[in-house]
């Protein structure tokens, strides 16, 4: 896939001045931060949900308590 990006023309002037930095490179990085952030912040959503939803059937102290008394 092809992406162009457009920066106001003075940007594009002072990143002229760095001509030894990879631009597709960075703009490359900063999109795949990007796209990990949404994707943590869309699993948290989704956990959240789930156990939002997610009711135990007795008191989870119980549970504990029932599994310690078995050992």
């Amino acid at each position: 896939m092809k992406l162009t990006v457009r920066v106001p023309r003075e940007l594009k002037e002072r990143m002229d001045r760095f001509s030894h930095v990879n631009w597709s490179e960075v703009i490359r990085e900063a999109i795949e931060e990007r796209v990990r952030e949404e994707e943590v912040k869309w699993a948290l959503r989704i956990m959240n949900e789930i156990s939002t939803k997610a009711k135990p059937e007795r008191p989870l102290a119980e549970v504990i308590r029932e599994f310690r008394d078995r050992r």
